[in-house]
């Protein structure tokens, strides 16, 4: 008998049993716009008829990063999808767009139906709690490629917004607050220094600082403020939304603020979950370090007028969550660009 595809690595009737048990998973998901999903060359998905006169779409696209090195490590696969999610659907809500549908690329060397199944389902779950359908995606079997029993993530996202409704910053002015809503941890950001720190001081995922369970605090998923958010944007002006990443408060912020301003923000406004405090004492981080690289304690930020802090900050901790008015937008240098300070 000759060589066959399985003897390279390649398992395709794997491949097809995962797609049929991704199948009832993605149904779960379905929104009324949905003209054809998993299992086709393309998935299918019209403009929501009717509800908008210019509508705009809005892409976003990301990974988990080394945060799969703590699922791989910990036996965990069910939650890092809803990170996956995540961290498309809230960048594109900062625009002010309704994600509709998501997909996934999910590569391995060798194809492990059950933990796939795990990792779609948390992606299911990603998208059931964002309101958008799992279109469709893509499963890769790269012998040789990944080691084995690992497995690389990527997403993208579509959204949609009024033209006339895009929410741009560009309405921001020196007066205005910034109000932050809590992180769940670190999301899916600042895990190569994270996972530095615990080398470095020998400590296993199992270990517990502090009375703090270290695996369960760093594989905790990220955040999805899509929904809360949607509804805050309904009830008073949003002028400017950002969603704390990679490069944290300093380098995202100002991304939604106009030029020639500045967001000063008290670093004692908000309570910060402990994992912080445990990794800045570990590893004798700086203070500038820990802001630069971790959200720490602010998953998502937005710029409100004075006058309406008092509702907004109502409205989200009426929908569970819990925010603070944590600064206020200032004039900067004319000309330059924009810049936030956490004092």
């Amino acid at each position: 008998m000759g060589t066959s595809y399985k003897d390279a690595g390649v398992d395709i009737v794997a491949g097809d049993a995962l797609v049929e048990r991704i199948k009832p998973l993605a149904a779960r998901t379905k929104r009324p716009e949905l003209l054809s999903g998993v299992g086709g060359f393309g998935g299918l998905f019209a403009i929501p008829p009717g509800t908008y006169k210019e509508p705009v779409l809005v892409s976003g696209t990301d990974g988990v990063g080394t945060k799969l090195k703590l699922a791989f490590a910990l036996g965990k696969h069910d939650t890092v999808g809803i990170d996956l999610v995540a961290m498309s659907v809230n960048d594109v809500l900062t625009c002010g767009a309704e994600p509709l549908f998501f997909l996934d690329y999910f590569a391995t060397s060798r194809l492990d139906v059950n933990q796939a199944e795990k990792v779609i389902a948390g992606i299911v779950t990603g998208c059931e709690q964002t309101g958008c359908s799992l279109l469709g995606g893509e499963t890769a079997e790269l012998p040789g490629f990944y080691t084995p029993g690992e497995y690389e993530l990527a997403g993208f996202c579509v959204g949609i917004v009024e033209r006339s409704q895009i929410i741009d910053g560009s309405t921001i002015v020196p007066g205005d607050r910034v109000i932050g809503i809590a992180s769940s941890g670190l999301h899916s950001n600042g895990y190569s220094l994270a996972r530095k720190i615990l080398a470095d001081n020998k400590l296993a995922l199992t270990d517990s600082v502090d009375g703090l369970h270290l695996g369960d605090a760093l594989i905790t998923p990220t955040k999805i403020y899509v929904k809360d958010m949607l509804a805050l944007a309904q009830a008073v002006t949003v002028k400017g939304m950002a969603h704390i990443t990679g490069s944290g408060i300093p380098g995202n912020l100002p991304r939604c603020l106009p030029d020639g301003t500045r967001a000063v923000l008290d670093g004692n406004a908000w309570k910060k979950p402990a994992i912080f405090d445990v990794l800045q004492k570990l590893g004798s981080v700086e203070r500038d370090e820990m802001f630069s690289t971790f959200n720490m304690g602010l998953g998502m930020t937005a710029v409100v007028a004075a006058g309406d802090v008092a509702k907004a900050l109502a409205l989200l901790k009426g929908r569970g969550l819990e925010a603070w008015d944590v600064g206020v937008i200032e004039a900067g240098t004319a000309g330059q660009e924009a810049e936030a300070i956490v004092r």
